[in-house]
């Protein structure tokens, strides 16, 4: 999928509309199913290059806004955008559906479909922002965290072209760059500001002092809250991913059970304990009532979802109290939630805080929020060498 621009993000003084029209086109290349079928120390030549490559940068900046094309491969979602310096010219995916089948991301699929996907969709993205590769002024890519197999497709990509093109490369950190997704469009959070990163890989409360400054206040300490929302799914009789079907199934039931709310300390996160306490309560009572599970689904999807929510927003309000900070923002896939966007529309209501969520589009895992990111790189003169490696975890 692809879009042109960017949609305006939404300022969340004003409850959520509900969810919008993605603008994304998917862009699969012939074939998909069959590609997806089988079950440092520098030089002083490096150095040499990466100040010249900063020197370019420089004096691109100061006659025209740089063209960068961003890649992003980190898990499932093969994406590519070209930037116009912070503007999102086009933004392009292909998703993988083959991974529903086995109630979860299978890396080694990823992989071989991020191969098949990569080309198809960068030429989309290009012919998109209606500009060709000898246009760029520079190659962005995610360099983790993330799937190994899955970050190297992007990764070596990005190198053979901007070796082609003689044009230097940006590394981007796919947890910060949801962060500075709220850099796209108007309005922007004013510095500093919090940010409450939500997906499923990691839970973070961020405070945000520039573009680029960032300091992690809190995090969690075993699941992120979008990993136990897909593992409880997946108790709860929901497919992969299950994430969306609760947030939908959660509006047709009520939140009449409780659910442990885990007690850390600090701005920090824990979720595992809430997984064991839902499988547990839904084991006894299937051996009161063999179809429990089956009545009582929206119930437990509900509650299930209430309970994660309330404490995201618990340690979110407890940032806020800790730091004064009444800038707030949320981003990462789990800000699509519905009750979670509710939430912090209705928290910034009551507590006087200006509160941002990102358009949906930039939610879950795509390249617009790379090339943001990469254009603060870039005038930073912020490149890599052609000997840089994926990065399976990696803390900005």
């Amino acid at each position: 999928m692809c879009s042109s621009g960017a949609k305006r993000q939404t300022k969340a003084a004003k409850p959520p509309q509900g969810r919008a029209n993605s603008e994304l086109r998917n862009v699969a290349p012939q074939g998909e199913a069959a590609a997806e079928a089988p079950k440092n120390q520098k030089s002083a030549t490096d150095s040499f290059k990466v100040l010249n490559f900063a020197d370019r940068s420089q004096n691109k900046a100061s006659m025209s806004l740089p063209y960068i094309l961003a890649i992003e491969s980190s898990c499932d979602d093969t994406a590519a955008a070209v930037m116009q310096g912070p503007k999102v010219l086009s933004n392009c995916r292909a998703s993988q559906s083959v991974h529903e089948a086995y109630g979860g991301v299978v890396p080694e699929l990823a992989s071989r479909a991020h191969q098949a996907h990569i080309v198809p969709v960068v030429q989309a993205a290009l012919k998109e922002a209606g500009i060709v590769q000898e246009q760029l002024s520079a190659v962005a890519f995610t360099r983790g965290p993330g799937l190994m197999g899955a970050l190297l497709v992007g990764v070596s990509f990005a190198k053979g072209l901007a070796l082609a093109l003689d044009i230097p490369l940006i590394a981007v950190n796919h947890v910060q760059a949801h962060v500075m997704a709220h850099l796209i469009d108007a309005p922007q959070p004013k510095f500093p500001f919090l940010c409450l990163t939500v997906s499923g890989g990691h839970t973070q409360i961020v405070e945000v002092r520039a573009p680029l400054s960032m300091n992690i206040l809190g995090e969690s300490i075993d699941d992120a809250a979008g990993e136990a929302f897909d593992k409880i799914g997946k108790i709860l009789g929901l497919g992969y991913p299950a994430g969306p079907k609760i947030d939908q199934l959660a509006k047709e039931g009520r939140a009449i059970y409780q659910f442990t709310e885990p007690r850390v300390e600090g701005l920090n996160f824990s979720f595992s304990g809430l997984k064991t306490n839902v499988l547990q309560f839904i084991q006894k009572k299937l051996r009161e009532n063999p179809q429990f599970l089956e009545e009582e689904q929206i119930n437990l999807v509900a509650s299930v979802q209430q309970r994660i929510v309330s404490i995201l927003m618990n340690k979110l309000k407890k940032a806020v109290k800790q730091t004064g900070i009444k800038e707030v923002a949320i981003a990462g896939g789990v800000s699509a939630n519905s009750a979670l966007r509710q939430a912090l529309a209705e928290a910034g209501q009551k507590m006087g805080w200006a509160t941002y969520i990102p358009d949906f589009q930039y939610c879950t895992d795509n390249a617009g929020m790379i090339g943001i990111t990469a254009y603060y790189q870039y005038l930073a003169g912020d490149f890599v060498q052609q000997d840089t490696v994926p990065l399976a975890r990696w803390s900005y």
